[in-house]
């Protein structure tokens, strides 16, 4: 019998994630099915729940539903109860609902093992300190490095942010003002102003030489953040595409317990996207 497996959001219709999980699924000789769910804003619960009866096995979680899901959950991943949200949910053989976050998974996946970048010992600072923030921080801080910080608008979302993973390493906070002065080796932007348009105000000295910039953010032309990151001399300028197709590996890996491999599905997705 097929499993059946879905990405929950609202709006859904963009999702990649079907076609990203039916690649997997072929690549790996899996027998399963994957589709997209519109869920009302305000009855994530009740859609997931009609999935689960439908013999739904697991699901992928996306905007706005990742603090919804973390609810629902009723075991939690160590990472995903430090997070506060969750993006992989699937449900065991006694019928218990377990909930993961895989995002930061996928992040670091993409610099260190797709882009080659050596992340320990390095002054790393990561832009926001909303949902998207909140579960990358612990996978980069295992990576060691010399510094993390979080820059936000609202200064105070990003002291909670350092405080509550100060355990896992060098952490700290600030506003964007207060970044004169200092430089970074990697600048994550996890705002998604620059898909608007928008920048943070960001001073001109803030790449260290040699430095490289990250928008989670993907889109066919290149983001408002990755523009400025070699207008300002970053020697790489890396969109979230990759992200997207590691996080949705390391789901796949969670379901099945097999890993597939991401390179030729990051191929097919870029090439889609700059003929769209």
């Amino acid at each position: 019998m097929t499993d059946r497996y879905a990405v929950f959001g609202n709006p859904i219709a963009h999702s990649k994630s079907p076609q990203i999980h039916t690649a997997f699924a072929q690549q790996t000789e899996q027998d399963l099915s994957y589709e997209a769910l519109l869920a009302p804003v305000d009855a994530f619960s009740e859609s997931f729940n009609e999935f689960l009866q439908r013999q739904g096995k697991g699901a992928n979680i996306t905007v706005p539903f990742k603090q919804d899901a973390y609810e629902r959950a009723e075991s939690l991943t160590p990472r995903a109860q430090r997070a506060g949200a969750v993006n992989t949910l699937w449900q065991d053989e006694q019928g218990v609902v377990h909930g993961d976050t895989t995002d930061g998974v996928g992040l670091v996946r993409d610099l260190t093992q797709n882009q080659q970048l050596d992340l320990k010992g390095k002054r790393i600072l990561i832009l926001g300190a909303g949902g998207a923030v909140r579960g990358v921080i612990e996978p980069i801080l295992a990576e060691q490095p010399a510094q993390l910080v979080i820059a936000n608008r609202t200064v105070s979302k990003a002291e909670q942010l350092a405080e509550l993973f100060a355990d896992f390493g060098a952490i700290s906070s600030c506003g964007f003002a207060d970044l004169a002065g200092q430089q970074f080796d990697v600048v994550v932007n996890g705002t998604a102003a620059s898909l608007a348009g928008d920048l943070p105000p960001l001073p001109d000295d803030l790449l260290a030489e040699g430095a490289a910039c990250y928008d989670m953010m993907y889109s066919k032309e290149i983001t408002v953040f990755n523009q400025w990151a070699l207008d300002h001399g970053a020697v790489k300028a890396i969109d979230g595409l990759g992200m997207l197709v590691e996080q949705a590996a390391e789901s796949f890996n969670i379901w099945r317990g097999v890993q597939p491999k991401t390179d030729q599905v990051m191929a097919q997705l870029r090439e889609a996207l700059n003929q769209s």
